[in-house]
């Protein structure tokens, strides 16, 4: 073989490490083939064969099958194509036990019943599509005949969660209540009623959530007078209660001075709509679902404006 020092399959077991029968598997199946043989029979390699087979079991070793592997060693493919590739599956396999690794953390720290720990697992399954119409779905029903208008658009995109492709134990968790929460009929008719509601008094830049102005002016106005442990209904809440009608009267583009004298009563019925904990408890899952700093709940100063402005409306 001009001058070539061939080896026999011992040699080649020996510098590779490799067994006989895997040498011979490996030259039976054409992926590398003896360069001769012997008068006698016996397979002979040449000097290339050492690094082939060193490929051959690199490529193994990654998960890559025979098959793939022959067209590689036979120049049908080239090993870069094969390389990205296999990346590229490896990544999906590794996002895949990521995220079973964080159902099962999840249901360790829960405590979990099997059936529980299903829901999670059938949840986390779900494809970025899956995912997708199941929030779809859930919004449609909240913003219906609303989701064209402009001034929502933002609202929309803020109460969308997001299941990052790696997510953590707590995100998976999240998500799994959230999904939970947002099939809940009731849940939905409540905050369509909120955001009807809102919708008829929004002024042309306002979203959702209070109006904005009225937003502003509870947590301005109402939290100081909580810390100071302000009561309702005593003399020192009225002022802040005028304060509050007094937006609100301007958000509706109502005269500001004298207030309708139902205005308290209406201001005090959306404040307790919107003062719902599934509505805060969406909220913070949404912020652990999509890594967002933890929502400051609007629980206290709704609670404290409703139960002021009900002092202050005349017994009908």
């Amino acid at each position: 073989m001009n001058g070539e020092t061939l080896h026999s399959i011992g040699d080649l077991a020996r510098r590779t490490g490799l067994t006989v029968k895997a040498i011979r598997f490996y030259a039976d199946t054409g992926i590398v083939p003896p360069t001769d043989r012997t008068p006698a029979g016996y397979r002979r390699y040449g000097p290339d064969a050492v690094a082939r087979i060193e490929l051959v079991r690199t490529l193994r070793e990654l998960g890559i099958d025979l098959a793939t592997i022959r067209k590689v060693m036979d120049r049908d493919v080239s090993l870069t194509d094969v390389a990205a590739t296999h990346a590229e599956a490896l990544d999906v396999q590794i996002r895949v036990l990521r995220r079973r690794r964080a159902v099962l953390s999840a249901a360790a720290r829960r405590g979990s019943t099997p059936e529980e720990m299903e829901l999670m697992h059938q949840l986390a399954r779900l494809s970025e599509a899956e995912r997708r119409s199941l929030v779809d779905d859930f919004l449609d029903a909240v913003f219906t005949d609303l989701r064209d208008d402009p001034a929502f658009a933002a609202v929309t995109r803020s109460l969308t969660p997001e299941l990052p492709d790696d997510p953590e134990p707590e995100q998976i968790e999240a998500w799994a209540e959230l999904a939970e929460l947002s099939q809940d009929d009731d849940f939905r008719s409540m905050l369509h009623e909120v955001a009807r509601n809102l919708a008829t008094d929004r002024a042309p830049d306002d979203v959702m959530g209070l109006p904005r102005l009225l937003a502003e002016s509870v947590r301005a106005q109402v939290t100081p007078a909580l810390e100071a442990g302000v009561q309702p209904d005593s003399a020192e809440a009225e002022p802040i209660v005028s304060g509050l009608v007094f937006h609100y009267a301007r958000v509706l583009g109502l005269p500001t001075a004298p207030p309708a004298p139902d205005l308290r009563h209406r201001l005090a019925s959306r404040l307790e709509g919107m003062n719902d904990p599934r509505r805060d408890r969406y909220l913070s899952l949404l912020a652990v679902v999509n890594g967002w700093p933890a929502p400051e709940s609007m629980e206290p100063v709704l609670t404290w404006s409703a139960a002021a402005l009900r002092s202050r409306v005349p017994q009908r």
